[in-house]
């Protein structure tokens, strides 16, 4: 596992800006590009920064695929809180060649919600897979809506959302718990980390115990995000408001092994 500490969330979402659009050109086979995408305050830096690469005709997404982590149950896509509308709000309409049968965003409308999660999986199985997912995590460690105790190797599936969930999330719902869904569609955590990489973007001191257990825990359910532990290819990018809860030596070995990848 790599852990790139930067200096605040600005420089965070440069780091992660710059490596996805560095993988992104450097992919030279016939098939697309598979990225697969988050919503959440976390990575919103991250897509202005890559929004601006790609007007800038730095960064092409005409051969890019994308699949979102999830979405709630039974929001429709004209609804401000759904996570399709969050996706074209603040990034997909900002792209000037992002084609719109390429964007992958699970149907909270389905009536068939374990149809539609199974459809989700054989769509990323006929890409080849996911080539990298970036994802945040949630102060309890949850990876998309992966929840405490949810299994390890989960795949793309229904999940109950907790109250302490829908508590933090209630802040785009008026603040009112009761108005936000009690279910969403959400890919597993065996569906992340069977892409070829895996970046988590973790910033503020309220994530500092999510960080510290996904480096220096152990491999649990009760933080899921440790399953990032069993990667090849995980990244962790955070800032230092992130990092308070992790030990005085394993900070400064990242800072020191990652230390060319300092802004």
């Amino acid at each position: 596992m790599r852990v790139v500490i930067q200096d605040d969330y600005e420089k965070m979402c440069e780091w992660a800006a710059n490596y996805i659009a560095d993988r992104m050109r450097a992919h030279k086979e016939d098939r697309p590009f598979v990225l697969g995408l988050p919503t959440g305050s976390s990575p919103l830096g991250v897509y202005a920064r890559l929004v601006e690469k790609n007007k800038a005709g730095e960064i092409s997404f005409a051969n890019v695929v994308t699949f979102n982590m999830d979405e709630y149950l039974g929001l429709p896509h004209e609804h401000d809180q759904s996570y399709w509308y969050f996706m074209h709000d603040n990034f997909f309409d900002h792209l000037v060649d992002m084609k719109p049968e390429n964007i992958n965003i699970l149907n909270g409308m389905t009536d068939d919600p374990e149809g539609e999660c199974a459809r989700y999986e054989e769509k990323i199985a006929s890409y080849g897979g996911i080539d990298l997912f970036m994802g945040g995590i949630g102060v309890d460690g949850h990876l998309a809506f992966n929840e405490p105790y949810t299994s390890l190797t989960s795949r793309t599936g229904l999940r109950d959302l907790t109250t302490d969930t829908r508590i933090v999330n209630s802040r785009f719902f008026g603040g009112d718990p009761e108005k936000v869904p009690a279910q969403a569609l959400s890919v597993g955590i065996g569906t992340v980390t069977d892409a070829k990489e895996v970046l988590v973007l973790i910033s503020g001191h309220n994530k500092a115990r999510a960080l510290a257990a996904v480096v220096e825990g152990g491999v649990s359910q009760k933080w899921t995000c440790s399953a990032l532990q069993m990667h090849n290819a995980a990244i962790i990018a955070c800032d230092e408001a992130s990092c308070g809860e992790l030990t005085v030596d394993t900070y400064k070995y990242f800072l020191d092994i990652e230390k060319g990848e300092r802004l």
